[in-house]
C-alpha cells in the first residue's frame, strides 16, 4: 500500500499545509490539540474537500484540484473509527456487525466474521444491545463494523480519546492484533505520545497546521521536534526490544533491547520471545558520572553522552548511546554544570522501574 497526500487547504484563519507518502502499517497524525490532524485526515477520508492538492492510494487518484478530480467518501472504500463508537442504538452488536458487511462491495476480499470477531474479542457481545455495553466494548465493535466493509484503508480518528485510562488499557492490546494480524494499513490521528509509542510504524508530527518531522516512531518520538511540537514534557525514547523472561512473582519482565542491554519492566504476562516496544520518559532518567550504588532504580544503563541541548528554560536534553540504542534524559542546566557534562563523556542512565511503558 502507498498513500502519498499533498495538499493545501484554509479553514478560516487556520492553514494546513501538509506533504508526505506511507507505505502501510500504522502512519500516525500526532500533534496537539489544535495542530490540524483532524482536517487532514478527514480530507483523505473524503469529508473535506481540499482547496488544492492530491490523494492517491496505490495509483489511484482521490483528490487532484489541478485535473477536478474528487472521489467522493462512499467510493473510496475506506473504513473510518471516530472518537465516539456511533453504532446503532436499536440494533444488537451482531446486527451492527452485520450493517458493515452490507458495504463490502461484491467481488472484494471479504473478511471473514468469525475471525475479525475473535481477534477483537466481542463474540460474547452479539447479542447485547448498544446501551448495555463499556466505552472500550462499543469501540471494539466500531472497528469489527468497519473492518467487515473490506476497507482498503482503516482511518482512526482518536478512538482512545473518549475513554478512561482503563477502557485505554482494555483497548489497546486489541489495537496491536489489529496491526499485526489483519494487514490493513491504517492511519491513526492520536495526540497521545503513549498510544502512538506503542502502535505506529510512521509518525507523521504535526504542529500548527504543518508537518515538524516524518519518519519512525523511535526517531520521531525520540527526536529534538517532539519538544517544539508537544509540552517539553513528553519527550523521551522509544526502544524496541524481546521479552527474555518474565518473574510473575514480582511482576516484572527481562526486556533485551536491540542494543543489547536488558531493561526490568512492569509487566510479567508478556510471554517470551514476543518483541514489544519500550517508551522511557526523559524526565525519569537521571544522569550520574560513576555507577551509583544503594538505589531503588533497577535499571541502569552504561552509555556515552552524544549530545547536550538547552531548552532556553533552566533544562537541558541530553541523548545517550547505550550500545546500540538511544536514551533521552531531561536534566536541570545547573545538574550538566556541575556534573561537568559534554559529549563524548562516559555516563551512566539511571531508569526508575516504575517510569517505564
Amino acid at each position: 500500500m502507498s498513500l502519498v497526500v499533498d495538499i493545501r487547504h484554509r479553514l478560516g484563519d487556520f492553514s494546513l499545509e501538509a506533504a508526505f507518502s506511507s507505505d502501510g502499517g500504522v502512519t500516525a497524525l500526532f500533534g496537539r490539540s489544535g495542530s490540524g490532524k483532524t482536517s487532514l485526515i478527514r480530507i483523505i477520508a473524503g469529508l473535506t474537500r481540499p482547496a488544492d492538492g492530491r490523494v492517491q492510494l496505490d495509483g489511484d487518484v482521490l483528490v487532484d484540484t489541478a485535473a477536478h478530480r474528487f472521489v467522493p467518501p462512499h467510493r473510496r472504500r475506506f473504513g473510518y473509527v471516530f472518537q465516539e463508537a456511533r453504532l446503532f442504538p436499536h440494533l444488537t452488536v451482531r446486527r451492527n456487525l452485520d450493517y458493515g458487511r452490507w458495504f463490502a462491495p461484491k467481488g472484494a476480499r471479504a473478511e471473514n466474521p468469525a475471525r475479525i470477531i475473535d481477534l477483537l474479542g466481542i463474540g460474547s457481545l452479539l447479542d447485547r444491545q448498544p446501551a448495555h455495553l463499556s466505552g472500550g466494548e462499543k469501540q471494539r465493535v466500531a472497528i469489527g463494523r468497519a473492518l467487515l466493509s473490506s476497507p482498503r484503508l482503516l482511518l482512526m480518528d482518536e478512538p482512545l480519546a473518549a475513554l478512561d485510562d482503563e477502557r485505554k488499557a482494555e483497548i489497546l492490546p486489541y489495537l496491536e492484533r489489529l496491526r499485526d494480524e489483519v494487514g490493513i494499513p491504517i492511519v491513526y490521528v492520536s495526540h497521545s505520545v503513549a498510544e502512538v509509542a506503542r502502535l505506529a510504524d510512521t509518525v507523521v508530527l504535526m504542529a500548527a497546521g504543518r508537518i515538524e518531522a516524518i519518519g519512525p516512531a523511535s526517531d520521531v518520538l525520540g527526536g529534538p521536534r517532539l519538544a517544539s511540537a508537544m509540552e517539553r514534557r513528553e519527550a523521551g525514547s522509544v526502544l524496541t526490544g524481546r521479552v527474555e523472561a518474565n518473574d510473575a512473582a514480582h511482576g516484572l519482565a527481562t526486556i533485551r533491547l536491540e542494543g543489547g542491554a536488558a531493561l526490568l519492566v512492569p509487566g510479567a504476562k508478556a510471554s517470551p520471545g514476543e518483541t514489544v516496544r519500550l517508551r522511557i520518559p526523559a524526565r525519569d532518567v537521571m544522569v550520574a558520572t560513576a555507577r551509583p550504588e544503594g538505589l531503588s532504580a533497577l535499571n541502569i544503563l552504561e552509555g556515552t553522552l552524544e549530545a547536550i541541548e538547552p531548552d532556553g528554560e533552566g533544562m537541558a536534553s541530553l541523548r545517550i548511546a547505550c550500545g546500540g540504542d538511544h536514551v533521552r534524559a531531561r536534566i536541570t542546566a545547573l545538574s550538566v554544570e556541575r556534573l561537568g557534562l559534554e559529549p563524548g563523556l562516559p555516563v551512566h542512565a539511571v531508569i526508575k522501574t516504575v517510569a517505564l511503558e
